[in-house]
């Protein structure tokens, strides 16, 4: 990470290495690649979302998580294995379930309870700084990992990337910058998320995804993030091309999360 990496993002990242260290001792590397051996056979989560927009309808990664740091607990009735089956019943394409405990009250079981719950992929939404946990991610049936840029060097991102497609998973590599993008279009993936919130303020603009568009090749599918919130934010997106979404605040702050998706995206 470079100096002007934002103080959370550092907290959280020193956070992960201890915590890795700590899991390691209780699950050994070779115990946890077999426990991956036996997970379920992945679901193809790039091609769910390739699929839907190609129907010409948006791809929704529907979020389930609990809190955040810079907002606190954001729903109290937290049930993952409801939340996902009502994401699906109302048009999620995918789902995305946050696993970080200490800064996102997340938990792997809320992964494990949400993707048995319904026949959606999952992308497991943590801060991946270790192989072990790309083998963590595989063990609880993630069938796609989250990469963010701002956490990895390019070498970091290469070998992270490659180590989840040899375990069968796909890979969304998460990008706030064009110094960040041009760095993960190195790394052979369809996926780009281009996240709308400035991680040094907190600020949302909608306007840094239409900025970065011009510069990501057509193979890749974008997928912004962060900051939508109304019907209005989906038709400026859909103007720009833009047509696959990654929503969780709006949602999990709605009391029928699934009925909440339904009304931001499909009337």
């Amino acid at each position: 990470m470079s100096n002007d990496t934002p103080t959370i993002l550092k907290n959280i990242v020193a956070r992960k290495h201890q915590e890795v260290a700590e899991r390691s001792q209780i699950i050994s590397l070779e115990a946890l690649y077999k426990q991956a051996e036996k997970a379920r056979t992945p679901r193809n989560f790039t091609q769910a979302l390739l699929d839907k927009v190609a129907s010409g309808k948006p791809a929704v990664i529907a979020e389930i998580k609990k809190a955040s740091p810079s907002k606190g607990v954001l729903r109290e009735n937290f049930i993952p294995a409801e939340i996902a089956l009502r994401y699906e019943q109302c048009g999620a394409t995918c789902l995305s379930v946050l696993t970080d405990k200490d800064f996102f009250q997340g938990d792997e079981n809320y992964l494990i309870e949400a993707r048995a719950a319904c026949s959606l992929p999952v992308i497991r939404k943590d801060f991946i700084v270790d192989p072990y946990q790309i083998i963590e991610a595989r063990a609880i049936n993630a069938d796609c990992i989250l990469l963010i840029a701002a956490c990895l060097t390019d070498q970091q991102m290469s070998e992270f990337s490659l180590l989840a497609h040899e375990l069968g998973m796909d890979v969304l590599v998460e990008v706030h910058n064009r110094v960040e993008l041009d760095r993960a279009l190195q790394v052979p993936n369809r996926l780009i998320g281009i996240n709308n919130r400035d991680l040094h303020s907190f600020e949302v603009k909608l306007e840094n995804t239409w900025d970065l568009l011009p510069f990501v090749p057509e193979d890749r599918l974008v997928i912004t993030e962060s900051g939508i919130l109304s019907g209005n934010d989906v038709s400026a997106m859909q103007k720009h091309q833009v047509n696959a979404f990654l929503v969780g605040e709006a949602f999990m702050r709605a009391q029928d999360p699934g009925k909440a998706l339904q009304t931001l995206f499909l009337t």
